[in-house]
């Protein structure tokens, strides 16, 4: 879907003033006014006003015409077949002037567009444009139309070309809305040629005045815009926008428009749940039968298809597979050829998988979208591994994540590069399980780093400051307070600068190259005899772990993942019942946790430690499920100074950067409400004093604390600028559907991920404090670790946190005593482990990304 994807080919209607009493309006008059309402997309109204006007039509000039506008209206509200009999009729009226047949040509073009018939409707629209040379609002709507048929067949160039061509028509009308249309659905175009970031500025610049028009021109803008959104991985917004955008147009009879969003939501489904998306598209298919729109149909087919075939019900698989070769030629027959290829490499990898005789792949198209080029290679990595060439296998997901890579690695934002990398999940899993049945530890490693890139390759070139993003993050925050105890999501607003802050963010923040993927024999020669690596690798229920240092041979341990996942469910709780429970209770609760730590040690680690030899450091990365395990806190990694990589290669290169300052600055935050945050802050600042006073008698200057006022959103990033150690000790507010509006409270609101974002030097360590009962709203853990990764990204060494509350008394006491760790020049990892001995208290704070 574009927006005004299949615009009506009539004149734009100038303002009519009111008739007088009893006065019946001409059909020229009604035609005018059903084409205002038509322009502002309201439908039904435009539909009653130009039967009206079709009844009081007094020659074939104005029959012509208006037929031509009932056809659009009656397309966009699904009725294809009886828009196409409008059409045929207006052609075939003998008195209608040359720019009159144009007009309806170009509409029959849209028409046939609805209806699928792509070769037949770029035909009449190319005829329509030569017609209309003197016309150009008319010939640039008609050219709008072309550009949707280029976009279907993937025609870039000519998409791109014609839109051009439309806006300069629009320019010269003035006609400021078809101008900014023109620009939505060029930043459409680049979409499909891949180029998101480019995509979303273009329609961020449109969406003022395109979305303006009224709800359904801006349920038009976000349904596009979601299908950006899903391309770039944000598949939680992404259905959230397009199950908003398929009732408004339910809500205004546009059965072809609500089907169209129900198809792309199907499409965003196929990542993470396939029932739902077999489900949601064979409804889709169902109404666009309805509507008699038969080439969407095969689409939506496609999509409840590919679903049933990558989903786990055998039954269903089985089914789907019999139904593919008719699917495909429906497909080609509409000039879908991509989609049908995605279908047959979807429908290879199932039936490879299921152990059946495989057919013959297609060939795969240079213009294939990254999505289908992607399907292709896991498809032959698939076959390489069915028949026991695991080289072959690694080798074709090699070359997937390779070409996801080339495309990954022009964006800066940490949203951006997190969410794209689902799009390399099923060539990863390949990749990773060939790794594992090679049993080599140079091939485990190699995968292990490869699934770990893609959020690491790029380093953000920190942007230079956004007047306008700074404005807009200042008026969430006043919004949020404003709509506390509220879902503040679901404000029109709010949603409007969500809109405007992520697409800043994700189109002004560039990125570089970061540090290429270490090798093993790098890795050993780092880690040396002091050091081990366990990287923790898990594909398909299945979880190894590769122990590595300088004394021994690398050694690849297979762990029990079911017994592990067991072991690990109600951890979380446990953990935070320690910190908010006392007396009798709070002992049974610690008793219970001990004994699950222990479980958790003796399945997790132990065994590896033992295979290769511990030793006093530990470097650990791990998978995603693993994020929650409070690794300081099992037994067989208790007295160690243990720091949890992003990956092994950011450790490796880190450890190669000098350090910014021999003498750190430290700075002290405290949020509004922290019962013991200025205890916790001072203890920590005296720590600091006395280092100074010993190093260099009478040097001491007091540290920067910012408190009460002080402590506002502007104040603590000009701090965590010019200092190199920033403690915050704060509320935490975590954002679900959007990560990057997780954060800290201060005193003029929340510190977002976007604000760290426009820190342009970040702070080498940062401390985030634990917090009391009530400091987080619903999961203290997950804003820490957002935060952790928001900082990490901006360019912090190392941040301590803790992925759970830990009681208050606790941080405060822990944490003073890591100061005067960092302040004694300790690392960030040595400061911690020092502390956890000193004061025998176990926590879940931890030292992530290069604690040393």
């Amino acid at each position: 879907m574009t927006i005004d994807d299949v615009a009506p080919v009539t004149e734009a209607a100038s303002p009519l003033t009111r008739a007088a009493p009893r006065t019946r309006l001409t059909a020229t008059a009604l035609h005018a006014r059903g084409i205002d309402e038509s322009n502002r997309l309201r439908f039904a109204r435009a539909e009653r006003t130009f039967r009206l006007a079709l009844r009081r039509a007094p020659d074939d000039d104005t029959r012509a015409r208006v037929r031509s506008s009932l056809a659009y209206v009656l397309a966009r509200r699904g009725a294809v077949p009886e828009a196409e009999v409008l059409c045929r009729g207006a052609l075939d009226l003998r008195d209608v002037p040359r720019e009159t047949r144009g007009r309806v040509l170009g509409q029959f073009g849209a028409v046939l567009l609805d209806a699928g018939r792509l070769d037949e409707a770029r035909g009449a629209l190319s005829e329509a444009i030569e017609m209309l040379e003197d016309a150009p609002d008319l010939r640039g709507n008609v050219l709008m139309n072309r550009s949707v048929v280029a976009m279907r067949i993937r025609d870039i160039d000519l998409a791109r070309s014609d839109l051009a061509a439309a806006a300069a028509c629009f320019e010269t009308t003035g006609d400021e809305l078809a101008q900014a249309q023109a620009t939505h659905n060029l930043g459409y175009v680049l979409h499909l040629a891949g180029d998101i970031v480019a995509a979303l500025r273009l329609m961020a610049e449109a969406r003022p005045v395109a979305a303006a028009a009224s709800a359904v021109a801006r349920a038009i803008c976000d349904a596009d815009r979601a299908e950006v959104l899903r391309e770039a991985g944000d598949t939680i917004e992404a259905e959230r926008v397009l199950r908003d955008a398929a009732r408004e147009f339910g809500a205004e009879r546009m059965g072809q428009s609500r089907a169209e969003a129900e198809i792309q939501l199907a499409f965003s489904l196929l990542t993470h749940d396939r029932p739902e998306a077999r489900r949601v598209a064979r409804a889709a298919a169902r109404r666009f039968r309805r509507l008699g729109s038969h080439a969407w149909a095969a689409r939506a087919d496609a999509v409840a298809l590919r679903a049933a075939l990558a989903g786990d019900d055998v039954r269903a698989r089985s089914q789907a597979l019999g139904l593919v070769a008719g699917a495909r030629t429906e497909l080609r027959r509409y000039g879908f050829s991509s989609e049908a290829r995605a279908l047959a490499f979807a429908a290879a990898t199932a039936s490879t998988r299921m152990g059946l005789k495989h057919s013959r792949l297609p060939a795969r198209h240079h213009d294939d979208p990254l999505d289908v080029r992607l399907l292709a290679h896991e498809a032959r990595a698939a076959r390489a591994a069915a028949r026991g060439d695991d080289a072959g296998a690694r080798r074709h997901a090699a070359a997937g994540l390779e070409d996801l890579s080339n495309w990954q690695s022009a964006f800066g934002s940490l949203d951006l590069l997190s969410s794209v990398a689902m799009h390399g999940s099923g060539v990863l899993i390949e990749g990773v399980s060939g790794a594992l049945r090679s049993r080599r530890p140079d091939t485990v490693f190699e995968w292990s780093e490869r699934a770990r890139h893609f959020t690491q390759q790029v380093t953000p070139v920190r942007p230079p400051p956004d007047a306008a993003l700074a404005v807009d993050l200042t008026e969430l925050r006043v919004l949020k307070s404003e709509l506390v105890g509220t879902d503040w999501f679901a404000d029109r607003r709010v949603h409007e600068l969500r809109y405007r802050i992520a697409d800043r963010q994700w189109t002004t923040t560039p990125g570089s190259a970061g540090p290429p993927r270490a090798r093993l024999d790098e890795m050993r020669a780092e880690l040396g005899d002091d050091t081990t690596m366990l990287a923790f690798v898990y594909v398909s229920n299945r979880l190894a772990c590769l122990a590595v240092n300088g004394q021994n041979q690398p050694v690849i341990v297979d762990l029990s993942w079911e017994r592990i996942r067991s072991a690990t469910r109600g951890l979380r709780t446990e953990l935070e019942a320690t910190a908010l429970l006392g007396g009798p209770a709070e002992r049974l609760v610690r008793a219970a946790l001990d004994s699950r730590l222990a479980q958790i040690s003796k399945l997790l680690v132990e065994p590896v430690l033992a295979a290769v030899g511990g030793t006093d450091r530990i470097v650990i990365t791990a998978p995603g499920e693993l994020h929650r395990v409070p690794w300081v806190m099992l037994p067989a990694l208790r007295g160690r100074t243990v720091t949890v990589a992003r990956s092994a290669s950011r450790w490796l290169h880190a450890r190669t950067q000098e350090r910014r300052a021999a003498d750190p600055i430290p700075g002290f935050v405290v949020g509004p409400g922290v019962a013991r945050g200025a205890e916790e802050v001072d203890r920590a600042a005296k720590a600091w004093a006395a280092a100074a006073e010993r190093r260099a008698p009478g040097s001491a200057t007091p540290a920067r604390v910012l408190t009460g006022d002080r402590a506002g959103t502007v104040d603590v990033a000009s701090l965590a600028h010019d200092v190199d150690v920033l403690h915050v000790v704060a509320h935490g507010e975590h954002a679900a559907y959007a990560p990057m509006l997780s954060g800290l409270t201060l005193t003029d609101g929340i510190l977002f991920g976007y604000d760290i974002d426009q820190i342009p030097r970040a702070p080498e360590t940062v401390v985030l404090s634990a917090c009391e009962v009530g400091r987080s709203q619903v999961r203290w853990g997950e804003e820490a670790i957002g935060m952790m990764r928001a900082w990490l990204h901006a360019g912090t060494r190392c941040v301590i946190a803790s992925p759970v509350i830990v009681a208050d008394d606790v941080a405060c006491e822990l944490l003073a005593v890591v100061h005067e760790g960092l302040a004694a020049h300790l690392e960030p990892a040595e400061a911690l482990a020092a502390a956890t001995e000193r004061t025998g208290l176990i926590t879940p704070f931890a030292a992530y990304g290069t604690g040393f």
